[in-house]
């Protein structure tokens, strides 16, 4: 895709964009290979499963260039086996780049073991995997990575605490669908539609992680409190927000978010957010003032949150991770 992706006629609007996507779009063209997990231990005593997906040796022995790692940062409850990152996987290996998908705290399919869990600014996160990353790698094969909706605003984060140092790990980064005003985000998914079908999904798999967490770890919440929650904004401020530090919701919103950091940025990055993303309205979304010369918007009419359909029914969502991944390669 590019800057000016228009959606099939046949799936209009943000909605259809959205769901149509992560539920009946082909995501590769041919099956992918299994992935390879590690579980790494954290300095705080817990852990974090990262799945690979190594290039085929005939593929990597085809330049003398060292193989780029594509790294990508899943979205809230998402893993390695969300639509998109299998998309972003098939496009790496068609290039012969290697790929990994970190995940967040409690997203591999195993509850974690420390009383937190994960959030949209966890950018300390972001950084300590990216570091572990970097270590492993030779010096000369670079690092690219995306972020999508959640991570990609935590990415951003992590870009913008880590300024000029930044370069150091990564050579160029992308985040695509992400709520950078998490208050403008929280309030559309809160209200209307979203809230009947966005945020009751949601909430049926994060509700249980955090009393699988509240058995490990009696009293870190009001678990009645919790189970009553019928919206994101109660339920970060029952168990996000206090359990990673900050003071309520309105706190975690304003104080993660992305988007008043954007000018801070040294590095390429490209801001990928459809203006019909029922998850974050076009009027949040930051426009060429508000951010520096090295950030690059793309902001079709077209796309919902992390769909971007292509071709006849069923269509597909390979030209998102085509036009990202493009745009990333031209800073290798």
């Amino acid at each position: 895709m590019t800057p000016s992706y228009a959606a099939p006629r046949w799936l209009p609007g943000g909605h259809f964009q959205t769901i149509w996507p992560a539920l009946f779009a082909r995501r590769v063209v041919a099956p992918l290979p299994p992935y390879r997990r590690e579980r790494w231990a954290t300095p705080d005593g817990d852990f974090v499963d990262v799945d690979f997906l190594a290039s085929p040796a005939s593929v990597a022995q085809a330049t003398q260039e060292p193989r780029p790692l594509l790294v990508l940062f899943h979205g809230l409850e998402g893993s390695s086996k969300s639509h998109y990152a299998e998309a972003f996987a098939a496009h790496a290996l068609a290039r012969g780049w290697d790929f990994a998908v970190p995940h967040f705290r409690g997203c591999s399919g195993e509850i974690n073991l420390a009383p937190r869990a994960y959030h949209s600014g966890d950018f300390e996160e972001v950084g300590w995997i990216l570091s572990k990353l970097r270590e492993r790698l030779p010096a000369d094969a670079p690092i690219l990575a995306v972020g999508v909706s959640l991570g990609g605003n935590a990415l951003m984060r992590w870009v913008e605490e880590a300024g000029s140092e930044a370069g150091r790990t990564v050579r160029a980064v992308a985040s695509v669908c992400a709520p950078l005003d998490l208050a403008a985000g929280g309030a559309a998914i809160g209200r209307g539609f979203n809230r009947l079908v966005y945020t009751r999904m949601f909430l049926k798999s994060m509700k249980p992680k955090a009393l699988a967490k509240l058995a490990q770890h009696p009293g870190l919440f009001d678990r009645e409190a919790l189970l009553a929650a019928a919206d994101l904004y109660t339920f970060d401020n029952i168990f996000t927000a206090p359990l990673h530090g900050f003071r309520d919701t309105p706190d975690y919103w304003a104080r993660a978010s992305a988007k008043p950091h954007l000018a801070d940025i040294r590095i390429p990055a490209l801001v990928l957010n459809a203006a019909n993303d029922p998850f974050v309205p076009a009027s949040s979304l930051p426009r060429p003032g508000e951010v520096g010369r090295h950030v690059t918007l793309w902001q079709p009419a077209h796309g919902g949150h992390v769909g971007f359909p292509l071709g006849l029914p069923p269509g597909h969502v390979r030209g998102m991770p085509d036009g990202v991944a493009n745009w990333l390669a031209q800073h290798l």
